[in-house]
């Protein structure tokens, strides 16, 4: 139960959490014993509402829970930056957990920063430390759950932690998805045009930020009732690239491939990045000839 008063009930207000948590379950007592240490609360709680996904596109949750989880909650700074320590002690102030008052990560970024506790005093007291792979530090006097709300409503700031701000924040869960790319002609219409009647078609979408730079373009986005995300420009090549779960791939193939004839553009070829779909439309058949007097 969620305390309707606290830091994260007014996370979920801003951002609904998904359907199902990825990796948010499990028996904590046992993790706690595994990693020498209790965890606290609102970090619990938050992993158990959101699991494993990113917020805004630049704050990965990590979670103790899960056998294939690549971003697991462990106490493995020592071992991994332990020498790096030792050859420049000046670039790591902190010490890493389970050394006393050590850092322990929570959540790490697109840019390889770091998010730790700073394990003084008992576990609701912990600070937030992020630390980034340049060596450079921001301490926040708050708990987890705490520091993602001021995060996301604006109120904390963080040089280390990058996101678009003029758009709406999100949470995407870390769930199974293919990836198709559907190169395009040009056609007719402008850019602009071609990506309205884009989303219109999908309709609703919700941004996810873009991209302009001498005149090649990244815009992305999501359609909100299935969470299917996708990007369309000509950063690359002209061409939308499109991510779903694979038991929507029919779906999703229907519904792009008639969006993309309504801004008039031809497909030039599709290919899956990754996952299992395949959109091409499977060979036809050839009828076999018919010899005098036999029958097929």
């Amino acid at each position: 139960m969620v305390d309707a008063h606290s830091p994260l009930a007014r996370v979920i207000e801003r951002v609904p959490p998904p359907a199902e948590a990825v990796n948010g379950r499990g028996n904590w007592a046992d993790k706690e014993l595994a990693l020498g240490t209790r965890l606290p609360d609102d970090y619990k709680r938050l992993v158990e509402t959101y699991g494993r996904g990113d917020f805004w596109g630049a704050l990965c949750l990590c979670t103790p829970f899960g056998d294939d989880n690549p971003v697991r909650l462990e106490a493995d700074l020592v071992e991994v930056f332990g020498p790096l320590r030792e050859s420049w002690p000046e670039e790591h102030p902190y010490p890493f957990f389970p050394e006393p008052g050590g850092l322990l990560t929570w959540a790490v970024t697109g840019d390889s920063a770091q998010l730790c506790w700073l394990t003084e005093g008992p576990p609701e007291s912990w600070p937030v430390v992020i630390w980034s792979r340049d060596s450079e530090y921001e301490r926040f006097d708050c708990g987890a759950a705490a520091f993602l709300e001021g995060w996301i409503s604006g109120r904390l700031s963080s040089e280390l932690l990058h996101h678009e701000p003029e758009v709406a924040p999100w949470f995407d869960a870390a769930i199974e998805r293919d990836h198709v790319y559907v190169r395009l002609e040009e056609g007719d219409l402008p850019y602009t045009e071609r990506l309205r009647i884009l989303r219109d078609t999908l309709a609703p979408t919700a941004d996810r930020g873009g991209y302009e730079h001498n005149g090649s373009r990244q815009d992305h986005f999501i359609v909100t009732e299935t969470g299917w995300q996708l990007t369309y420009e000509t950063a690359y090549a002209h061409q939308l690239r499109v991510a779903f779960p694979p038991a929507e791939s029919e779906a999703a193939r229907q519904a792009v491939l008639a969006a993309i004839d309504r801004m008039g553009c031809a497909v030039q070829s599709i290919g899956t990045v990754h996952g299992t779909s395949s959109w091409n439309p499977p060979l036809t058949p050839q009828p076999r000839e018919q010899a005098p007097g036999q029958y097929i």
